[in-house]
């Protein structure tokens, strides 16, 4: 098998789970992400990305990080419900911080901010250190794991 089809389209990555949800919401919490003794990002007006079976993730408006803490590195991973991510270092953690740059239209809102990895990175919600519990990491799974970019279309366009 090369492919997954769903009817006449082809799916990139895996089928997409039907009862899997993601919804996004906007807050006022005081979110502050450091690097050492740098700070990488200070928001009061983050979004929070609620996915089944993952931790909340926390996305945070460029304007509101210093990019010139963000280390662009190579390598992107394909997300069927969000899409395309790309990844940075951050004072010398690896991975440390991600952006989906032309997220599907499904979680748009996240388009282009930037969510940061508690255990790579100091993440302050509210003044509380953030931690990743048992379980709430993600681990690439399935074929898509070896997907090669070219395989992975923008959405198609009937769909924007």
């Amino acid at each position: 098998m090369d492919a997954f089809y769903e009817e006449d389209e082809r799916i990139a990555g895996h089928a997409a789970d039907a009862y899997h949800r993601i919804d996004i919401r906007r807050t006022s919490r005081h979110l502050v992400v450091r690097g050492g003794d740098r700070v990488v990002a200070e928001s009061r007006h983050p979004v929070v990305l609620y996915e089944s079976g993952f931790a909340p993730r926390w996305y945070v408006p460029r304007t509101d990080v210093d990019l010139a803490a963000l280390h662009s590195v190579e390598g992107q991973t394909f997300c069927p419900y969000k899409g395309l991510a790309s990844y940075y270092d951050i004072a010398g953690a690896r991975r440390a911080a991600w952006s989906y740059e032309n997220a599907w239209d499904e979680v748009r809102r996240v388009s282009g901010m930037v969510s940061f990895e508690p255990d790579e990175i100091e993440v302050r919600l509210d003044g509380v250190r953030q931690r990743l519990e048992p379980g709430q990491t993600v681990v690439a799974h399935g074929v898509d794991r070896n997907l090669d970019l070219p395989e992975a279309p923008p959405r198609p366009a009937h769909l924007d």
